[in-house]
């Protein structure tokens, strides 16, 4: 059975906490591992989730601020201390290549593994695999930043009363779903179109257009929310989002579960942040995230 679910690895902004680790996002996705801005600390949170070096696809780094970067060193030696059979590729802003470069030969080591580098300079397409496509589009921050935004492929959802009324059973239901007809019975006859599910990952940014283009249908969409809305000049001055700002972009953008992230350091406790999030008129499932949670991505429709 696929497995889709976000595994948590740590939630603070800028500075650890004693009860936040430093960024750190693993979205398991059909057996394919995504990596998303591990901070430092993350081999060990990794280790405390559950997550091995060889579940590991992808590493996605949406900027080269230090909590969304620091643990690269950790994790590339690990992933090479215990030689992954398969091939790991990397992307990250092609602005930052120099800090790719120092954190990935931060220390001596042996290479044992193909890592591939894969920076980005656009917004487009950055993989196409057959359970999903991999997007990039820029953010607004001090630094360069790029989010994410996974989108699987549209299949096709068989309809047993339509399908009894043509008379298709058996072995001809899936020749009719490889063929797209047969005996004179079309596709479209007997089933519907099935959504593909979509997931977007959003970190350090002021409200821009990519927020909104990698937000959109997202069936779940991880977002920072480093602020609450009281202090929403802070969050403008140094390129960030509020609760509220968070809520609002769901919201507007018909996400199925939301999971809010990256927390400064004032809040000690983050129970506004729904409470923001909700008053700003998103209904749906929301998730204020801890380290170590696991949030299952939301069943298809």
């Amino acid at each position: 059975m696929s497995v889709r679910e976000l595994v948590v690895l740590g939630t603070a902004s800028q500075v650890p906490t004693r009860h936040r680790n430093h960024n750190g996002y693993l979205l398991r996705w059909d057996g394919q591992g995504l990596l998303f801005d591990p901070g430092e600390g993350t081999q060990r949170q990794m280790l405390r989730a559950g997550v091995a070096a060889h579940d590991l696809n992808r590493i996605c780094v949406t900027h080269f601020h230090g909590d969304h970067s620091l643990g690269l060193a950790g994790v590339i030696q690990r992933i090479n201390l215990d030689r992954v059979p398969h091939e790991v590729t990397a992307h990250y802003p092609r602005s930052g290549q120099r800090f790719f470069d120092r954190l990935r030969y931060a220390t001596a080591y042996r290479e044992s593994v193909a890592l591939t580098e894969a920076p980005v300079d656009s917004d487009g397409v950055l993989a196409v695999s057959d359970s999903y496509t991999l997007e990039a589009r820029l953010l607004s921050h001090p630094v360069e930043a790029y989010g994410y935004r996974l989108v699987e492929p549209d299949g096709r959802r068989m309809l047993p009363g339509l399908l009894a009324e043509r008379g298709v059973t058996g072995p001809d239901v899936g020749r009719l779903l490889r063929e797209g007809t047969l005996s004179g019975v079309t596709l479209d006859d007997v089933s519907e179109v099935r959504r593909g599910q979509r997931f977007a990952f959003v970190m350090d940014t002021r409200l821009c257009d990519g927020v909104y283009a990698l937000a959109d249908g997202c069936d779940m969409l991880v977002i920072e929310s480093t602020f609450l809305d009281e202090d929403r000049q802070l969050a403008e001055d140094h390129g960030h989002l509020t609760a509220g700002q968070a809520g609002a972009v769901a919201a507007g953008a018909g996400v199925r579960h939301l999971v809010l992230t990256h927390f400064s350091q004032r809040y000690s406790e983050p129970d506004g942040f729904e409470a923001q999030a909700r008053a700003a008129g998103f209904e749906g499932e929301l998730t204020v995230a801890h380290d170590l949670v696991r949030v299952p991505v939301p069943k298809r429709w």
